[in-house]
């Protein structure tokens, strides 16, 4: 059965080569491997890049619109020969099968010449962005080293006035067959033409500027535009800043792909940031207040509530990373860390000692699964930590 290209590019039968040049473009940015991974994707994509190689071909065409599929050799599929399976069926051996196989049962059964038109190819670069640049977005100038039309001769390839000729190896098949003997029999190969690289035409009078490309290499500066909220390994798509394509195709498109440094404070998960304050016992003890740093509101000064306990945290709501594409922003946990002093003076450890004496009954001890006590105070764990030392 014939496949419907117009619906896999998902155009009219009676769409312009532009319209369908623009809906394969617009299909293969969005199932090319290097984008889409995905092995559904890929399978589509081989689909797509099918039916685009016969639709702007106006012969392979005409076979569609005639009802039949000039990539299907099997008998009705007007893609091969008038031999086929025909008349007679198989009355011989193993050997003739494939003889009929591959010999001249398909009347070549070749995809026929690809043509020296075709997409080119996406490209990526790398931007190294701080957490400041990924939270509020920027505007920076890339210079990219890509394959551009060839101004001489507009992806033409040629020289002046002249055209492209028919290629005198393969006749314009694009490709090339011989003919291999095996215990099996008559076994008929197929293989690019190696004169016109599967074209099935050659360019006898080349341009001088891109020797028959129809595009050459060149260095240009662009401008990208980085939206607030973006975070490392995310990408910005330039459509059309890719490759031009050989013999003049449609350009690819340029990815610029997001490097995220890391921040000397803050700590990135999604659009949530954490930050760590350390708090001295003392003012863990009496509350107080400590200076935070922010990706976009500044330093703040966040309130220290007296009784602070070690691991507890606060959250700042609205004061992280920003969504890309929204106005919507997430949140900023302080996670505080109590410090006790590692050291203490004849002075300092009296004073500890007469402190500790306002509190009658707290001693160490092990704290009972379920318990009151696993919400131990604030100085038990303290001496919980001086125990461990």
């Amino acid at each position: 059965m014939a496949r419907d290209y117009y619906r896999i590019l998902g155009v009219d039968s009676k769409a312009s080569d532009q319209e369908i040049k623009r809906a394969y473009r617009k299909l293969a940015r969005e199932l090319h491997p290097d984008v889409n991974p995905d092995d559904a994707a890929q399978e589509k994509f081989r689909d797509v890049s099918d039916a685009y190689e016969v639709l702007s071909d106006p012969e392979k065409r005409r076979v569609v619109d005639m009802g039949g599929d000039p990539l299907d050799s099997s008998p009705g599929g007007f893609g091969g020969g008038a031999g086929g399976f025909g008349a007679g069926g198989f009355t011989g051996g193993l050997g003739d099968v494939f003889e009929a196989f591959f010999g001249g049962g398909m009347g070549g059964g070749g995809r026929g010449p690809r043509g020296r038109v075709r997409p080119g190819d996406d490209a990526l670069i790398r931007m190294e962005l701080d957490l400041e640049e990924c939270a509020t977005g920027v505007s920076r100038e890339i210079t990219v080293d890509t394959a551009v039309l060839c101004d001489k001769c507009q992806g033409a390839g040629t020289e002046g006035d002249s055209k492209p000729t028919t290629c005198p190896t393969c006749q314009g098949a694009g490709e090339v067959q011989s003919v291999q003997r095996s215990f099996l029999g008559q076994v008929m190969t197929s293989r690019p033409c190696p004169t016109c690289s599967g074209a099935g035409e050659v360019i006898q009078n080349p341009c001088s500027k891109c020797a028959g490309d129809g595009r050459v290499r060149s260095r240009r500066t662009l401008t990208v535009k980085i939206p607030a909220g973006v975070g490392d390994g995310m990408r910005v798509r330039l459509a059309g800043q890719g490759e031009v394509g050989p013999g003049g195709g449609p350009a690819g498109d340029l990815y610029v792909e997001v490097t995220e440094r890391e921040h000397e404070f803050l700590v990135r998960d999604g659009n949530t940031l954490h930050v760590t304050a350390r708090v001295p016992m003392f003012d863990a003890a009496l509350g107080g207040a400590v200076t935070m740093p922010t990706v976009i509101d500044g330093e703040l000064s966040v309130e220290i509530p007296a009784g602070i306990q070690p691991g507890d945290t606060k959250v700042l709501r609205g004061h992280g990373m920003p969504q890309v594409n929204t106005q919507n922003r997430g949140n900023l946990v302080v996670h505080f860390d109590v410090v006790v002093p590692a050291r203490l003076d004849k002075k300092q450890a009296e004073k500890l000692r007469e402190f500790k004496a306002l509190f009658p009954g707290e001693e160490p001890h092990v704290a009972r699964r379920g318990g009151p006590d696993q919400s131990s105070g604030l100085f038990s764990r303290l001496r919980d930590t001086f125990a461990g030392r």
